[in-house]
């Protein structure tokens, strides 16, 4: 075979791009063939791989979508939830700590789930420090319901005004739980309880009265600390400093009188006046004794206001009896009225006061002379006392 036999063969072509062999009558249809097997070859693939792709694409966008799904809604339980859990938040955690801590302990399914539904509510910012009481399988927006300041878990504590400190501990240790070898112990650690410098280093007269609410795992030693912050604040409110000083007296001398007042007074009424009778006994000329039973009382830590005849010649610092001035420290741990009472106390003259029935009404009477006492004494006795 030739040269120009093979090249037809192949479809060779001419310098002017024209094939050089062509048969009669089957050139254009066999040409036209060709093309139209090229054509259909040619849309088949590009359909094809736009079909696979499409299914790819497809596949993947619904796998995604699930994905997406499962990121932007977390898991979360329904309802509120069984069984008891107690919740911890400490001070400085944020509302992402406190979510992956719901979590572990099965509160909540998801941390994102917690998160999410404090942030709905614009809470994040609001979580306070303590206990809380919550339970497991809680819906995520039921638990932030529940981390309110008023579901803290608290011990509550209620301290009546004129309290001696002793009792005080022991009130502070029966309504909380803690030991009273524990508020003993902190009661003399007054370093640690930054009382004011007038209090010469002594908690009696400075562990305010109050009903107070402290978290379970606050300390005796925080206890106090926050009674006599809690002092402090009336002290302030009082302004005990400057109105101390206008009636010639030192803060501490403010508090011992006040606490006086407040074991002497059978009510609020009267406290006033019998501030008023103590400030004239200390500013007679001579100084009058303010001969107080309370004091003496306080000194053989006894209780009540009346003293006996023998009594009152005990040899002791707080024996009023014997000794002229303020006993050395204050005897209970003052109100707020008693408070009031010491540094504004009524106009008068009084000299005397006497509870003429104690055991059947609070009021107290008041007399200016001996002979107006003598007067209130022996009703006093007529009474049965």
């Amino acid at each position: 075979m030739n040269d120009l036999d093979l090249n037809t063969l192949l479809g060779a072509e001419d310098d002017e791009g024209r094939s050089r062999r062509r048969t009669r009558g089957s050139g254009k249809r066999g040409g036209r063939r060709r093309r139209r097997r090229r054509n259909r070859g040619g849309f088949l693939a590009p359909l094809l791989a736009f079909v696979v792709l499409a299914g790819i694409i497809g596949g993947g966008g619904y796998y995604g979508y699930l994905w997406v799904s499962d990121a932007l809604v977390p898991d979360d339980f329904t309802g509120q939830g069984t069984g008891e859990v107690v919740v911890e938040i400490k001070q400085g955690q944020s509302a992402s700590e406190v979510a992956t801590e719901l979590e572990r302990l099965g509160v909540v399914a998801s941390a994102r789930a917690f998160v999410n539904a404090i942030g709905n509510a614009n809470k994040s910012a609001s979580l306070q420090p303590g206990e809380y009481k919550l339970r497991k399988n809680m819906s995520a927006a039921s638990a932030v319901a529940m981390l309110s300041p008023q579901n803290q878990l608290l011990v509550q504590a209620r301290i009546p005004e004129g309290k001696r400190l002793s009792e005080t501990l022991t009130e502070l240790a029966k309504q909380t739980g803690k030991p009273a070898k524990e508020f003993q112990a902190a009661a003399k650690d007054t370093d640690a309880l930054d009382l004011p410098s007038y209090a010469g280093g002594k908690l009696e007269g400075y562990a305010f009265p109050a009903t107070y609410q402290f978290q379970p795992k606050t300390t005796p030693k925080q206890m106090l600390a926050t009674m006599v912050q809690r002092f402090k604040q009336t002290a302030e409110q009082y302004d005990i400093e400057d109105g101390a000083k206008a009636l010639g007296r030192s803060p501490r001398e403010i508090i011992i009188i006040a606490s006086i007042i407040q074991a002497e007074a059978g009510r609020h009424e009267d406290m006033g006046k019998i501030s008023r009778v103590i400030y004239n006994r200390l500013n007679r000329e001579p100084e009058m004794a303010l001969k107080m039973d309370s004091t003496i009382m306080y000194a053989l830590k006894k209780f009540g206001t009346a003293a006996s005849d023998a009594e009152t010649k005990i040899k002791h610092p707080y024996n009023t009896y014997q000794h002229l001035g303020l006993p050395p420290g204050p005897i209970s741990n003052p109100g707020d009225h008693a408070i009031e009472a010491a540094l504004n106390p009524e106009k008068g003259s009084w000299l005397f006061f006497v509870a003429l029935d104690p055991k059947k009404s609070n009021v107290t009477s008041f007399a200016t002379t001996e002979t107006e006492f003598a007067a209130l004494m022996a009703k006093y006795r007529a009474n049965g006392y």
